[in-house]
């Protein structure tokens, strides 16, 4: 899948693929044209990606083969045993978590989880949790709680499931019982964008002690399209929206909103998945050994001060 602003690398990379295929056919040494072919490459690369607008970032946050959840705990843990159920409806699939052990530590993951194909997509529905979604998300971390074991969300979800039956089985009593909860758990919680992180569904399980957002993630009460729809009666505005939204990393680290950025790989987390999973591992070790030294009960204050002070300005 290539995005817009993508193609011309894209084509430079296709003739740098046809003169290495020609200098190995014909015999000929092409050495020095490759070599600056391929730091023209590279320049272009850095320019793009190092100054993206909004638009582009949500663009990039949705790619189709951009790592999900499931993707990093695997990678990250050595063992991972998934926990289903809430214990009153049943399993949401659009909604995971279980116990994973990191460098001999066990953690307790928790994420939402979207598909890579239509079937995938449909079981998972498309990463929108139902009111039982979050209600095992909280059941989870509870039992985090218990056994004295931290908390790590992973966030990529365009909304909470706005269905009629999601609404009638309490959707926003749900996600509101998460917000309360999760800001008086006893134990560390690591909240971590990784993709798309929009509305009430992203912030169900979005109260931590450290908030962080991968590079290229967004952040917002609503979507760009949401957005256009709503101001213009059309989506054809979503550019326009996405800059009045400052919805980017950079943005929410700007307004204290997040406590940090996570670099990704040039061109995207999907580019190497494997060193973003390590930088992720390597940031949430420091994120615990940080949050490790901290009582509990002055953990839960900082918790509480950090979220109240946001949006509070002097004129």
């Amino acid at each position: 899948m290539l995005l817009e602003f993508e193609k011309p690398i894209a084509d430079l990379e296709l003739k740098l693929q046809e003169m290495k295929d020609l200098a190995k056919g014909r015999n000929i040494d092409l050495s020095a044209d490759i070599q600056s072919l391929e730091d023209k490459i590279q320049i272009l690369k850095k320019e793009t990606f190092q100054n993206l607008t909004r638009w582009q970032r949500v663009q990039l946050s949705r790619h189709a083969d951009r790592p999900y959840a499931l993707d990093y705990i695997y990678e990250i843990t050595n063992d991972f045993i998934e926990i289903h159920g809430d214990r009153t409806v049943k399993d949401d699939k659009a909604m995971i978590g279980g116990l994973g052990d990191i460098d001999g530590r066990t953690v307790m993951f928790v994420g939402q989880q979207k598909g890579r194909n239509t079937k995938q997509r449909q079981e998972r529905n498309f990463g929108m949790a139902n009111p039982e979604g979050y209600r095992k998300a909280l059941r989870l971390m509870k039992m985090a709680e218990k056994f004295g074991k931290p908390i790590v969300t992973l966030i990529d979800t365009p909304g909470a499931f706005p269905g009629l039956e999601a609404e009638e089985r309490g959707q926003g009593e749900a996600i509101a019982k998460n917000l309360r909860e999760m800001f008086m758990l006893k134990v560390p919680v690591i909240c971590i964008i990784i993709g798309e992180g929009a509305s009430g569904g992203a912030l169900g399980i979005a109260i931590g002690d450290k908030v962080f957002m991968l590079e290229n993630t967004w952040y917002s009460v609503i979507s760009p399209e949401s957005c256009s729809s709503i101001l213009w009666r059309s989506w054809d505005y979503k550019e326009q929206a996405a800059e009045a939204l400052k919805l980017t990393a950079s943005d929410m680290k700007k307004n204290a909103l997040i406590d940090g950025i996570i670099e990704e790989p040039l061109g995207g987390a999907h580019k190497d998945m494997k060193n973003m999973a390590k930088t992720l591992k390597s940031t949430i070790l420091e994120a615990l050994k940080e949050l490790d030294k901290v009582k509990p009960e002055k953990r839960i204050d900082q918790r509480i001060e950090k979220f109240c002070s946001m949006g509070v300005f002097e004129d």
